[in-house]
């Protein structure tokens, strides 16, 4: 009888292995039943095979069951139990039954190694071979295998070295698993010279030993050497081949890349996997060869390969970077991928913005799964690029609510999209969220800080960020306080840090230059300015872009001297643009000279035909010199060109709310009100001396005429509603988008005297301060 027993137990231990080969939960608590029904005696050896079904088939809790209810448990029970919870990812079971093992053995030690390892907590896994060591236990083959990867994960070359001679002492490096992990760790920690040594004495290479020293070649772009190794090998799998393709891919040689998949196609026994077109599909779209690509992508569709992973992000990136969304879209919905990778989700999501077209880019990100602190940041920044900046205020409040915890770069977006709307309350909140997330001192943030403020119309803050990041600053940080000081009338005080940045050995860049040149613009220091533009080239080799010439335009042009301003557009060496001869057009307005007036404006139309800004510019400087016949034909032929005059317009943001005001605005449902404000504020600032400036209005109109128009300036509209809707002492903020006349600057003056109150107003090109009847632009705009 004890014979049969011993046959039966046999029986169904053969039948547990059997099951194993399916891994179907439910045939192995059959078996555990018929074992009960049978009566059979259930030993140890049984009982282990039926913990190892259970682990091994997900039922983890009956396994564990099972190993409490043991009478007798030898080492494999043990091993048994901490391997399946390590190899789950629950180390932390795993090491509690390891503490509570009697004598761990080398597999013991081995199961939580390979658990830690698994986890990527390298460090303890190395740790865990050092106190099997000092535990007495000698380590396997497989032990090591296990630590030099972890180690070769770290890129951790000192503790690789150590663990090669520990290897060597014990005479485990022989072992062909061993020589291959010891080859792995030193390619990856970058020393090439000891694994061409560790590969050259390898008594028996496998086609791993010459899969490792490829990819080592290739990540160290040494290409003639990946590809005289991989001509000398007799036998190639797919890990080879993939080696070869992407490590080309990788570092620009694309063309090699595709010829190497050429040839890989010609193999019989060889078929593309998902890292082969993942790296192909890159290769076609960095040489923009989109016929190979289709016939790349014709190939997975005939071989009816998945697209749920790599393979169609790699597609739908490709697609998107040739400008073909509406393609890469449909391979979204047709495939109901939900896992577009962050290369994917941007590639098509740029395709959208260039076209101005969110709506479907948005449709995308709903139907993403798992969406990461990327993505979230990705479609944000996405709405910031397109204008569409409510939205972006909106999504970051929805992934407060339900998203990831926003980073650094979410938080930059944000203060950009705060910038563009000159949100100084929303800008504050954003800030409050840096300090807490311990994000305000990444430079992104701080960089994003700066500017916010500074284009908030609050320069003292732009400056507290700025002193506070310290030995963070980079030349952005320089570059951005340079600009905002320059753009807030604080000339000098610009040319100053600019000063101190050199002393620094900060090296400026072309951003920073245009900065520094119209500090010097908004001062009036035309020599100054020359010292500066000459500096840059000689002795930063920043060869002038359009941008510096410009500025160099508006240097002269401002201080008048028009003929200097009109050499530099001549003596340019690049094509002068739309914004050199703006800027000679808007000086000669302002000196009302007509002859460089006309030049300007003809040859503004000749670079863009339908600028409005030239033939206003050029309407107003004969209205200003009393030309009104010649005024009227060019707002006539304005009109036959069908073209349209940008519309000034001023807005005010009270309690989250944007006001927007024109210029003798009727739709504002308090204009009653807001008027009669006006003309009470009219008379007062008369009384101070202020005398309107009716030249400012470039029509032949009665002065009585003139001067209502003047009252009724957008941006003098704005200041009156601030001034009903917010409290007695506050500073005021309004934004222009103009470029504010003559009249309303002398307005402002006389009103922040009468109500006593700092109005801070920015314009197309600069803040202007009025404190106290002064400007900080000291009437040099």
């Amino acid at each position: 009888m004890a014979t049969f027993g011993h046959q039966l137990s046999d029986h169904y231990v053969s039948l547990i292995q059997n099951t194993l080969v399916n891994k179907d939960p439910c045939v192995g608590k059959t078996i555990h039943a018929r074992i009960i029904k049978s009566g059979v005696h259930v030993g140890v050896n049984l009982l282990n095979n039926l913990i190892n079904l259970y682990a091994k088939t997900g039922l983890l809790d009956d396994a564990r069951n099972l190993f409490d209810e043991m009478p007798v448990r030898n080492a494999s029970s043990w091993n048994t139990i901490i391997s399946a919870y390590a190899k789950q990812g629950r180390i932390e079971y795993a090491r509690q039954l390891f503490d509570e093992m009697p004598e761990p053995d080398s597999v013991s030690w081995t199961a939580m190694m390979v658990g830690y390892n698994q986890l990527g907590r390298f460090e303890k896994a190395i740790g865990m071979l050092i106190d099997m060591i000092y535990s007495k236990v000698m380590p396997t083959q497989y032990t090591f295998t296990i630590v030099l990867a972890s180690c070769a994960a770290m890129k951790s070359l000192e503790i690789g070295r150590k663990l090669h001679s520990c290897v060597v002492k014990v005479g485990l490096g022989g072992y062909p698993s061993v020589a291959n992990s010891l080859l792995n760790m030193y390619a990856k920690s970058g020393d090439m010279l000891i694994a061409e040594r560790v590969f050259d004495r390898m008594k028996l290479k496998s086609l791993s030993s010459w899969n490792t020293m490829i990819s080592m070649h290739m990540q160290c772009k040494r290409f003639d050497l990946a590809l005289a190794q991989f001509e000398q090998m007799t036998d190639r799998d797919i890990v080879t081949w993939n080696s070869m393709i992407s490590g080309y891919n990788q570092h620009g040689l694309d063309v090699k890349a595709l010829d190497m998949f050429s040839n890989m196609l010609k193999s019989p026994n060889l078929k593309p996997d998902k890292y082969t077109l993942a790296s192909v599909l890159s290769a076609c779209a960095n040489l923009n060869d989109l016929k190979s690509g289709k016939q790349i992508h014709g190939h997975i569709v005939r071989t009816q390969f998945d697209l749920s992973g790599a393979v169609g992000n790699a597609l739908i990136s490709m697609y998107s970077k040739f400008g073909c969304v509406k393609i890469a879209q449909k391979i979204v919905q047709q495939n109901q991928i939900s896992n577009l990778n962050i290369i994917a989700f941007t590639s098509i999501l740029d395709g959208y913005i260039k076209q101005g077209d969110m709506n479907p880019a948005r449709k995308i990100f709903d139907s993403l799964k798992n969406r990461d602190v990327v993505v979230w940041t990705a479609m944000i920044v996405g709405y910031m690029q397109n204008g569409v900046n409510n939205e972006a205020i909106n999504l970051f409040r929805s992934m407060i609510k339900e998203g990831p915890e926003p980073n650094s770069y979410t938080l930059a977006a944000m203060l950009s999209v705060s910038s563009s709307l000159a949100s100084l309350e929303h800008g504050k909140q954003i800030h409050a969220r840096a300090i807490k997330s311990e994000c305000a001192l990444s430079v992104s943030v701080s960089n994003a800080l700066i500017n916010m403020y500074a284009k908030s119309g609050n320069i003292n803050n732009a400056k507290r960020v700025f002193d506070v990041i310290s030995c963070l600053k980079d030349t952005v940080s320089w570059t951005s306080m340079v600009i905002s000081l320059a753009q807030h009338g604080h000339g000098k005080e610009s040319l100053q840090l600019f000063e101190q940045m050199l002393s620094f050995d900060i090296k400026p860049d072309h951003i920073t230059y245009v900065g520094v040149i119209s500090a010097c613009t908004h001062m009036g220091l035309v020599k100054e300015g020359v010292a500066y533009f000459n500096l840059m080239q000689e002795k930063h080799g920043i060869e002038p872009t359009p941008s510096h010439y410009a500025c160099m335009v508006d240097l002269y042009g401002r201080a008048g001297k028009l003929q200097e301003a009109y050499d530099v557009i001549q003596t340019m060496p690049i094509e002068p643009d739309v914004i050199a001869w703006g800027s000679l057009l808007a000086s000669s307005l302002v000196h009302k000279n007509m002859d460089f007036a006309k030049i300007a404006a003809e040859e503004l139309l000749l670079v863009e035909p339908d600028n409005s800004g030239a033939y206003s510019a050029l309407a107003n400087v004969y209205s200003a010199c009393g030309n009104w016949e010649d005024a009227a034909n060019v707002r006539k032929l304005m009109k036959v060109k069908q073209v349209k005059k940008d519309q000034g317009f001023s807005w005010v943001q009270i309690r989250n709310q944007v006001h927007v005001f024109g210029a003798e605005d009727r739709v504002h449902p308090e204009r009653d009100e807001i008027y009669q404000n006006m003309a009470e504020l009219w008379k007062e600032i008369k009384k101070l001396g202020y005398v309107p400036k009716t030249e400012a209005v470039l029509h032949d109109l009665d002065e009585e005429v003139k001067e209502q128009i003047l009252m009724h300036h957008s941006e003098k509209l704005a200041i009156v509603f601030a001034l009903m809707k917010t409290p007695k002492n506050s500073t005021l903020r309004i934004m222009k988008n103009l470029r504010v006349c003559k009249d309303c600057h002398s307005a402002i003056k006389f009103i922040s005297k009468f109500v006593g109150r700092e109005i801070i107003v920015r314009d197309a090109t600069r803040f202007h301060h009025f404190r106290n009847g002064a400007c900080s632009c000291r009437d040099y705009w």
